[in-house]
């Protein structure tokens, strides 16, 4: 995703410079990137740091290190933070210095039975974001995720008839966020998803330009657009009949301080949203 984004700049032109401001402008004195509320976060710092990176801007590594040092027990933290603490120590070019076994076991906590991995503690069945998320951090701390097929399995056991992927097997509907990660860590995992999931994803495409989070919602908005259409590139779905639309769709939810809007109702410019315009961005320099 990161060497996509780092194409992004061939579209921002001159407004690049601003985008990097705008991260950069999200840095707190502690060495966290803000939340939506300011607060310093590690789910945003992994968007920031990636942001800088994919501008190609030097990431702020002496700010940020002390913020990720205080977070020595990945005990402490939930699933979610435990990942976002592997991939902010690896975006620095400090991942030897990362709490590895202890993150490993942090990840494995939350492996469920049916092989995958849930943000949820204790639960049955793993999630498409859970599944993404683990074996991402496995590959920040320099390893591979612990028995592929059962990951593979937990992602075919969230394919629903209608043709996309659910993030949990009692969800009867497709969802574009799961389905986007299902189709990309299938991939990865050297299991193709079957086409029809891609023709479902491409289905999601709205007539406002975006792409929508499922059939029943009718707005697109910037996380379902980004994640769309970087499953789709990587399934090699032709592009090109969306792009205008899409361009036109994410150039609306930008503004002159740089950042980007996730909807057309948000009121807040986060460095998550303004990350995946340049994902979605890079894609559609092509």
């Amino acid at each position: 995703m990161l060497q996509v984004a780092r194409v992004s700049p061939k579209l921002l032109g001159d407004a690049a410079d601003l985008t990097a401001n705008f991260f950069s402008s999200r840095l707190n004195p502690d060495g966290g990137f803000q939340d939506r509320d300011g607060a310093s976060d590690l789910y945003y710092t992994v968007f920031g740091l990636e942001g800088l990176i994919a501008l190609q801007r030097e990431p702020p590594s002496d700010q940020v290190r002390p913020f990720l040092a205080r977070h020595d027990d990945p005990a402490a933290l939930d699933f979610v933070h435990a990942a976002c603490l592997a991939r902010c120590w690896a975006d620095i070019g400090a991942a030897d210095e990362a709490p590895a076994d202890a993150l490993r076991a942090r990840i494995e906590a939350h492996r469920t039975p049916d092989g995958g991995y849930s943000q949820t503690p204790d639960a049955e069945h793993g999630s498409a974001y859970g599944c993404f998320l683990a074996v991402g951090a496995y590959e920040d701390l320099g390893g591979a995720v612990p028995d592929p097929g059962g990951v593979v399995s937990c992602l075919e056991s969230l394919r629903v008839e209608d043709g996309g992927y659910a993030n949990d097997p009692s969800i009867p509907v497709g969802l574009t966020p799961p389905t986007a990660a299902a189709l990309t860590l299938l991939r990865r995992l050297s299991h193709p998803a079957a086409p029809e999931a891609a023709d479902w994803l491409l289905a999601q495409h709205a007539a406002e330009g975006g792409f929508r989070v499922g059939p029943v919602v009718p707005a697109p908005d910037l996380l379902s657009t980004a994640t769309a259409i970087h499953a789709l590139a990587g399934a090699h779905v032709n592009l090109k009949p969306i792009r205008e639309p899409c361009l036109d769709f994410i150039d609306s939810l930008w503004s002159n301080s740089g950042g980007f809007y996730g909807t057309w109702d948000d009121d807040v410019q986060d460095c998550e949203y303004t990350y995946y315009a340049l994902l979605a961005l890079g894609h559609l320099s092509f």
